[in-house]
């Protein structure tokens, strides 16, 4: 499969290897993509492909079609575990996400009350009270740490900010005060001749400890599963993972793994 955008402000249900039947909202444009990292394994693609033309929906757009498509499945009996905020990029990027938000929250208990409100955050924008306060509403703020190494995230993630601080970055994690769910993408290759690789000892025990500062209630470990950008890229096995994944079990923590 190749690396492809989301054509839609509401797509699927799909079934997600994390999440179980997932209906996915797409904060960016549906023709370009908007995003504060640009890591090497995006299923979307790198930033350079541009913004597109169409911009960001607006808050009253999200609500109408997130509206008709949760009345449609309703009516039609059909199951959803989880609405999920992924799509073209980095979806606290957009300025009326606290609204959106609790508009989303509304049209759940409106239709499907059992089912969980996630976001799948890059975490960049956590510093901004707005952003920090509607992930603290949702079922499950899902947190990207990738890292604990600066120059490892430079080349995994690429963010946008030259003044970027995974140190800053782990800070900001703590104050959810362990309301949040960590996710980490493990992975091995090369990338513009270098050698990315995340799955080393010393960054294995980096990251170990930055758990232990940010103290979720979960963590989730992946590796890649779609065609990624950057082609040189080599998909961890179900055994590294889980062996990765004993070594945070061992100090407490619920691990989920995804291969």
């Amino acid at each position: 499969m190749s690396t492809k955008l989301f054509d839609d402000i509401v797509f699927g249900p799909v079934s997600s290897r994390r999440l179980g039947i997932s209906l996915g909202v797409n904060l960016l444009p549906v023709d370009g993509k908007v995003c504060s990292f640009d890591c090497i394994y995006c299923e979307c693609g790198y930033n350079a492909q541009g913004r597109g033309k169409r911009g960001l929906p607006d808050r009253t757009d999200v609500y109408k079609a997130l509206d008709v498509r949760l009345q449609k499945m309703y009516e039609n009996k059909e199951k959803l575990d989880v609405i999920t905020f992924a799509g073209n990029g980095e979806p606290t990027l957009h300025p009326q996400f606290g609204e959106i938000i609790d508009d989303t929250l509304f049209l759940r208990d409106k239709w499907f009350p059992s089912a969980k409100v996630s976001v799948l955050s890059n975490a960049t924008c956590i510093a901004k009270k707005t952003v920090f306060d509607a992930l603290s509403k949702v079922d499950n703020n899902i947190l990207k740490l990738d890292s604990a190494n600066r120059e490892t995230i430079a080349l995994l993630n690429a963010p946008n900010a030259v003044n970027f601080s995974v140190e800053e970055l782990i800070d900001n994690l703590k104050k959810f005060e362990g309301n949040l769910i960590v996710q980490t993408l493990f992975v091995r290759g090369c990338h513009q001749e270098k050698i990315v690789d995340n799955t080393t000892e010393k960054e294995i025990d980096e990251w170990v400890k930055a758990i232990q500062k940010i103290n979720p209630r979960q963590v989730m470990i992946y590796t890649i599963d779609r065609e990624t950008p950057e082609k040189n890229l080599e998909k961890i096995s179900r055994k590294e993972l889980e062996e990765i994944a004993d070594r945070v079990r061992s100090l407490g923590y619920e691990v989920s793994v995804s291969a």
